[in-house]
């Protein structure tokens, strides 16, 4: 039991390095990429990362999967991204990041629907915290609303979700780091006309925009997401959705580290709502067969094992 236990400790710990490091996003973006380009920010760490995995792998989508992938790689990486950028320009950054913080209460309903997973009152308890934790944490009393703007981080939230339920309710049938690959390029070229015609490319690249490019693409993007998906194959969807909460406070603690900005008491207090939501998440019991064997099964099952042969 005690091995199981360091099993599961392991596998969370690792999938929370995801949502960790995407909360340095905020400080690389602000300070190391071309200013005011979120979109091109995006593309730059899906489409390189994407490819360079994919020659690696060399395992390409057949049969449904060329509709599945893409349909992921929206909903996970291009779609959210897009959205994501949408609230952040109509609103105020602590507006769409609270509404971004509905993503695990939203994933907890659709995998009780979806995947027949128990909502659990523990779960509902944690995401409900989690939601106060992130508005103390990130919220101003100023504040004012867009419908546009919070259309879009409601849609954002929903399309995570979304993504992480089917990834979950349709498995992979190749390797981890192919099935992350073809999310990585399906969501980059999602973003190219939408990068092309609402930004352009920058007249120039500096130094310091190539290696804050470069910790997005490789630690940032292809890393994370790879711990992400393994996470969500192996783990409750809500148990995993709720990880997502600890992004907004690596950024708050990036932010105070690195660029002396200050907390308050009620930040705190939300910092301290949020990790007892995240603690209180993982309080839930996991499959261990499914932890001892999903891995292995699902990544050595043939791809044209049970799907259609490409055209």
């Amino acid at each position: 039991m005690r091995g199981i236990e360091r099993a599961k400790f392991g596998l969370i710990a690792a999938t929370a390095l995801a949502p960790m490091t995407w909360g340095t996003t905020y400080l690389v973006t602000t300070e190391m990429l071309p200013p005011d380009r979120p979109l091109l920010a995006g593309l730059i760490r899906a489409l390189p990362a994407g490819i360079a995995i994919a020659a690696f792998t060399r395992q390409r989508p057949q049969g449904s999967w060329w509709l599945k992938a893409g349909i992921l790689g929206v909903l996970n990486i291009g779609g959210f991204f897009a959205l994501l950028f949408l609230a952040a320009f109509r609103l105020p950054g602590g507006v769409a990041a609270t509404l971004g913080a509905i993503q695990p209460l939203v994933a907890a309903g659709l995998a009780a629907t979806l995947l027949a997973e128990p909502l659990r009152r523990v779960i509902v308890v944690s995401g409900t915290l989690g939601l106060v934790g992130v508005g103390l944490l990130v919220l101003r009393a100023d504040a004012h609303l867009d419908s546009i703007g919070v259309a879009a981080g409601l849609a954002g939230a929903l399309a995570m979700a979304t993504g992480v339920v089917l990834t979950k309710r349709w498995g992979r049938p190749v390797s981890l780091m192919a099935f992350t690959s073809w999310q990585l390029v399906a969501g980059g070229v999602f973003l190219i006309p939408l990068t092309l015609g609402i930004e352009g490319l920058p007249q120039t690249i500096s130094s310091t925009n190539l290696v804050g490019f470069l910790w997005l693409t490789s630690v940032g993007t292809a890393l994370a997401y790879v711990l992400w998906f393994r996470g969500i194959q192996l783990l409750p969807v809500a148990q995993v959705s709720l990880l997502a909460l600890l992004s907004p406070v690596v950024a708050a603690i990036a932010g105070w580290m690195m660029l002396a900005q200050t907390l308050s008491i009620g930040q705190l207090l939300g910092m301290v709502l949020i990790l007892t939501a995240v603690w209180l998440g993982q309080r839930v019991p996991v499959d261990t067969d499914e932890m001892k064997s999903s891995s292995t099964d699902r990544a050595s099952t043939p791809i044209s094992s049970d799907l259609p042969s490409a055209p």
